[in-house]
């Protein structure tokens, strides 16, 4: 067998973890995937002559196609005008998973970059609401741009805050059962009133300051959250802070909790293809440090457990939570998961509906799943899918 460019470190990772090597000699037998907006299925043709390709419908993921790996999407008229974005089809997959309807109240609570969030406010449609959280500022602001720039942030409402203590409901308990008396409101507290994108010139130097200093703009540990968007259906407006940052009893969540939940945590991106070639411009040794460092993984995990502990405190009872990562290791997943439903009686893992027809394999632990680009043609991704029981 020809020798796989990889150092012996990660090959060692690889096989302490059963990870097949061969998944990263295939990156560019991968498709790209795009997900084509509803409503847009009759435009297919001149899209597929735009992007001068034939696109293939995947049979198993509605809405989604793939097309050459090579193909690049940003200069076409479909893309800039808001017709398709990309997506991996393992992503959509996920987002799937949480059957969500309109009227759900759906929170995303690893959000950036964005395209998950996209196709879960395309699902919510023209009622419920969609929370979108990220630690990073600047990764949020992205996902600010993209749902703007696909019209679809009028339901949406986008929170700079750690996910994993972010204890904000939604918006529905405030207007059907809050006494907005009973919250201490004054009467000099502020509104929200319609959004507006444009910000004071001062602000608008500092941001750009702080993007050549290249700073990662992380929200500090149990700082307030920062509403960075809200949509003129999401809620918001006609609401005071008093309102909006109100918390709850976690019976009062229980019942009016989120519908559904999405914990894509962040992890150490194994599974994707693309992400490991970059190592080769970047250096092995930088990869050594953000990948196989037994501190940066154990501190990984730590996250990916708390993250999946609290988005399921704020799921109500009954709702659908899905749990997933972008590594094809068992410590970031199955191991996540099994310490999760250890420790919490009222969680149940459910069958993933559909998935019979999905290309993918069983994870070690019944009823979760893997994507690989072996056998998925897509990137590597674990999913699982729980409940909230009645305890």
């Amino acid at each position: 067998m020809e020798k796989l460019p990889l150092p012996d470190a990660f090959l060692q990772f690889l096989n302490d973890n059963g990870i097949d090597p061969s998944i990263y000699t295939h990156g560019d037998c991968t498709p790209r995937y795009i997900r084509l907006k509803p409503g847009c299925e009759e435009q297919l043709e001149a899209i597929e002559a735009d992007l001068k390709c034939k696109l293939e419908k995947v049979e198993w993921l509605p809405n989604f196609y793939s097309l050459p790996p090579h193909i690049q999407i940003a200069s076409s008229k479909a893309y800039q005008q808001g017709k398709i974005y990309g997506i991996d089809a393992a992503s959509g997959a996920a987002v799937s998973a949480l059957n969500i309807i309109p009227g759900d109240h759906v929170l995303d609570l690893c959000a950036a970059p964005g395209a998950k969030l996209c196709m879960c406010l395309e699902l919510v449609g023209n009622s419920g609401s969609v929370t979108g959280v990220d630690v990073a500022r600047h990764r949020l602001a992205a996902c600010r741009t993209l749902i703007q720039k696909y019209a679809l942030g009028d339901h949406c409402r986008l929170f700079v805050a750690d996910g994993a203590s972010f204890s904000l409901i939604p918006i529905r308990i405030l207007s059907e059962s809050v006494n907005v008396k009973e919250l201490g409101m004054k009467g000099d507290d502020i509104l929200y009133k319609e959004w507006t994108s444009r910000r004071p010139w001062k602000q608008r130097k500092r941001a750009i300051k702080e993007r050549e200093k290249n700073s990662l703009q992380l929200i500090p540990h149990n700082q307030d959250p920062e509403m960075i968007y809200y949509g003129p259906h999401s809620g918001v407006v006609g609401l005071s802070k008093s309102e909006l940052f109100h918390t709850v009893t976690s019976h009062d969540l229980s019942i009016n909790g989120y519908d559904k939940v999405l914990v894509d945590a962040e992890c150490t991106h194994d599974g994707s293809i693309k992400h490991i070639q970059k190592f080769e411009n970047w250096g092995w040794s930088t990869f050594e440090r953000r990948v196989l460092d037994a501190k940066r993984t154990d501190g990984l995990t730590s996250l990916q457990f708390r993250l999946l502990e609290n988005g399921f405190k704020l799921l109500k009872v009954g709702g659908n939570l899905v749990y997933s990562t972008c590594s094809l290791t068992f410590a970031q997943n199955e191991d996540v998961v099994e310490k999760f439903l250890t420790l919490n009686a009222c969680a149940e893992l459910l069958e993933i509906e559909g998935s019979e027809s999905w290309p993918c394999k069983s994870g070690r632990i019944p009823k979760t799943l893997r994507f690989d680009p072996l056998i998925s043609k897509t990137s590597g991704l674990f999913v699982a899918k729980f409940t909230k029981l009645a305890i």
